[in-house]
């Protein structure tokens, strides 16, 4: 993934009543783009300005010294996945390969978003919620503020931001609200199918600790 601010893949009032203009043009115009230039700047003071944020990501990951970068960076690549996870008109369960899977997993799709809604709402504090695939198939797992699953060697298909930035000037406090409304509403299955299709998990940078079918990937 280039180091740039990406253009939504839909207009800033197309998620509209569920997420408004206002909150996208904040959201992205404003916080994804000071993760975008603060990641720029810190990647050219070591030297690493030219790499794709993945590669950042995986350098910074490292080396304790580069922690500011490993969060900014990762805020920017999470940020960037997060918009195509979005699509209006979506909502609703997935099908094919990915529902049977899921129904693997969790018992069936209700007893996925339960486990999905959850782990969002009980996340103390800022962070990320996430449906990926790792060595043992698909899970829930969850990051704390500017963590990505991407540094735990995991391959994220699905994500919704739970930063409060992200909700808070359409649902206030009411992170459930939000969180509903993303999977009835927006969640782009066709995205997270083709990340599915096209990407395979990688080895783990450290182990992840499990508990059931909600992974945790908290730092």
């Amino acid at each position: 993934m280039k180091l740039a601010l990406p253009d939504l893949p839909y207009g800033y009032d197309a998620l509209e009543p569920y997420i408004s203009r206002r909150t996208l043009e904040f959201h992205h115009g404003r916080h994804h783009r000071a993760y975008v230039d603060k990641t720029r700047d810190l990647a050219k003071e070591v030297h690493l300005g030219g790499l794709p944020l993945e590669r950042i990501i995986q350098v910074a990951s490292r080396q304790a010294h580069h922690r500011d970068l490993l969060v900014q960076a990762s805020q920017a690549w999470n940020h960037a996945f997060f918009w195509r996870c979005l699509r209006p008109g979506g909502g609703g369960a997935p099908e094919g390969p990915l529902a049977g899977m899921i129904d693997a997993a969790f018992g069936d799709y209700a007893g996925f978003l339960e486990t999905f809604t959850q782990a969002a709402v009980s996340l103390v504090g800022s962070g990320w919620v996430w449906l990926v695939v790792d060595d043992m198939g698909v899970t829930v797992t969850r990051t704390p503020n500017g963590e990505t699953p991407i540094a735990h060697g995991m391959v994220p298909l699905l994500t919704v931001d739970v930063w409060e930035h992200a909700y808070y000037l359409d649902y206030q406090n009411r992170r459930a609200d939000y969180v509903a409304a993303v999977m009835s509403h927006l969640v782009n299955w066709e995205f997270a199918v083709q990340n599915l299709k096209l990407k395979r998990p990688r080895p783990k940078k450290a182990p992840v600790a499990r508990a059931g079918r909600l992974a945790a990937a908290e730092a």
